[in-house]
């Protein structure tokens, strides 16, 4: 690909993209978290309240321009600790996507072109059982047997995340294996890795994309679910779902040591929902 062809297909992919105006928001909203979670120290006023401290004499303080989130029972600030929230809740996502979606793809990949035989149904009844098991309660039992901490959580979330992308990948992959590139790939001698993943895979990768983008979001949201019950970061480390829980005890009285938290998941939820939606119009064909 030479550069001016690059450029035209860059320009036409943030056409596609930037169509829809809330995938741009989307955008920003993605591009302020990884700021957020990369630049903690510096993007917050007290980041020594991320850590082991206390000041009982600025305890449940209410929103002010000294602290515009207000503070905690501890009298640490509120809007420091969820800003590295941030933090906790991307490393979660990219490591239990960078997991999950690889192994997930493979063996998607194997049981689609091996549709039928004994290797489809060793795999797809296997990701069976985990799909009839609810979600949240698989991630709760698995967290709930390592010792509670971020590295259990992520290991619980990883665990119940990839069957989906088998399941995704399963579907296109049957399908496709009986396309004519796919069969003048086998006439021609190519091996089988070569047409899992020069033929195959390429078809697959926009919906694969579409979907990580949008999974974000669950994976943040399961994996507050965790904090909230006391499976993921341990205290004194900030954690949107922890936070939530230390705030509902308190509430309505101190109202912002709940609603805040609730807010910013809310925030990067929707942000990564968006994000997800213009990155399955910046690849969809023939539009």
């Amino acid at each position: 690909m030479t550069k001016a062809q690059f450029k035209e297909n860059t320009r036409l992919y943030w056409y596609k993209f930037s169509r829809n105006k809330l995938s741009v928001v989307g955008l920003c909203i993605v591009l302020l978290s990884v700021f957020f979670a990369l630049f903690a120290e510096v993007a917050t006023p007290y980041p020594q309240h991320a850590k082991a401290f206390v000041d009982y004499s600025q305890a449940g303080l209410a929103p002010s321009k000294a602290f515009i989130c207000g503070t905690d029972i501890y009298g640490r600030d509120i809007f420091t600790r969820l800003i590295f929230s941030f933090r906790g809740a991307l490393l979660m996502t990219v490591i239990v996507l960078s997991i999950s979606v690889p192994v997930g793809v493979f063996l998607g990949l194997i049981a689609g072109y091996n549709h039928g035989t004994w290797v489809d149904i060793v795999i797809m009844r296997t990701v069976d059982v985990f799909l009839a098991l609810p979600s949240i309660i698989l991630a709760m039992a698995i967290a709930a047997v390592l010792e509670p901490g971020m590295k259990s959580s992520m290991i619980a979330v990883t665990a119940m995340w990839w069957p989906w992308y088998t399941r995704q990948v399963y579907g296109m992959a049957s399908s496709l294996r009986n396309e004519y590139f796919v069969k003048n790939a086998e006439l021609i001698g190519a091996s089988r890795f070569h047409i899992l993943f020069r033929e195959i895979l390429p078809n697959c990768l926009s919906s694969i994309f579409t979907k990580m983008a949008l999974d974000v979001g669950w994976v943040i949201l399961i994996g507050a679910a965790l904090s909230f019950v006391g499976l993921g970061e341990q205290p004194p480390t900030p954690g949107f779902g922890q936070m939530i829980s230390e705030g509902a005890r308190y509430m309505p009285d101190l109202w912002w040591m709940t609603i805040f938290p609730a807010l910013a998941i809310a925030f990067i939820i929707l942000g990564f929902n968006f994000f997800g939606d213009g990155i399955r119009d910046m690849l969809e064909r023939g539009r």
